[in-house]
């Protein structure tokens, strides 16, 4: 956790667009946020709401059609010159949702940890190699020896730390986690976020976390973001998220978090969200900070609402 003021990584009125022939199709649109230093920062929405298609453009595996990415005030989408491109891929790393289909399987451990370090040339000869990918993978909880072996010989849970070692490997600044412990059991997930609240405090990571899962984002996050259909519809520190949480859609992924007490499980009503509510043929919605980093997509009418609610 953290407070600090220092603006890592700023998002501006992103857009993306998938084009297929004569058709296109924009996965995201009008997405704004700021990512503070040491901070996690979630992005959380159900299968296809545009969440991990943000992350992937923040690392150029998607291109943008519109807008701006800034890290460190620099502009990083679209074409940059050798050295910047370098210096956002070392920096910016990502840890994938499939721990199976992200790593080579005709590649050993050894090998796959430590493809960055020969990429960047950060390693002195052989024997500190070796030395930092025994550290990597120490560091995650698995043993020297498992460098020799190969990614078809490990669990799902063990597959996801070697990725996560191959990303820690490069010292990066931000680490993207893309749905990390959604393709885990439940037992081995705890280990893999505890994990990266590991890595933050010994290492004033910053992490921008991709998940559907509210409760286990609520867990992990300072702030969170939540995205319908490739828009961010609110956006508020953890605690006054789950507290004063206005947009119908937000209120709708909170009433399906699991309730540990049966009782009240059983009895509580799910918010189903219903898009028609919405009515935005006059009266046009637009991104609004409605106390101090609490934001929300409305109109004003729903903003005038919305404030009611506040009070």
């Amino acid at each position: 956790m953290t407070n600090s003021n220092e603006k890592i990584l700023e998002v501006k009125d992103l857009a993306v667009t998938f084009t297929q022939g004569k058709k296109s199709f924009t996965a995201v649109q009008n997405v704004t946020f700021d990512v503070y230093k040491g901070e996690t920062f979630s992005l959380v929405g159900e299968s296809g709401s545009g969440k991990t298609t943000i992350g992937r453009a923040i690392i150029k595996i998607n291109p943008t059609s519109a807008g701006e990415v800034l890290f460190h005030g620099n502009k990083i989408n679209g074409k940059l010159d050798d050295k910047l491109n370098r210096e956002v891929i070392r920096n910016i790393q990502m840890v994938f949702q499939d721990p199976a289909a992200s790593l080579n399987e005709r590649a050993t451990i050894d090998y796959i940890v430590s493809e960055g370090l020969h990429n960047f040339h950060l390693y002195e000869n052989e024997e500190d190699r070796k030395k930092k990918v025994q550290q990597a993978l120490s560091s995650v909880g698995l043993l020297p020896e498992h460098a020799s072996r190969y990614p078809h010989e490990f669990s799902g849970g063990q597959r996801q730390r070697i990725g996560i070692a191959r990303a820690m490997i490069m010292e990066p600044e931000i680490l993207i986690a893309d749905e990390p412990i959604s393709a885990l059991d439940v037992s081995i997930r705890a280990q893999v976020l505890n994990l990266l609240k590991k890595f933050q405090v010994e290492k004033g990571l910053t992490i921008l976390f991709v998940a559907h899962d509210l409760s286990v984002v609520r867990y992990i996050s300072d702030r969170i973001a939540v995205i319908h259909k490739g828009r961010i519809v609110e956006l508020a520190s953890t605690e006054e998220l789950f507290s004063n949480s206005l947009h119908p859609y937000t209120k709708s992924l909170l009433s399906a978090v699991p309730l540990p007490d049966p009782v009240i499980e059983k009895a509580k009503q799910l918010v189903v969200y219903d898009e028609a509510a919405h009515d935005y043929s006059v009266d046009k919605p637009a991104f609004h900070e409605i106390k101090p980093g609490h934001f929300v997509w409305a109109n004003e009418k729903e903003l005038a609402q919305y404030k009611l609610e506040l009070k």
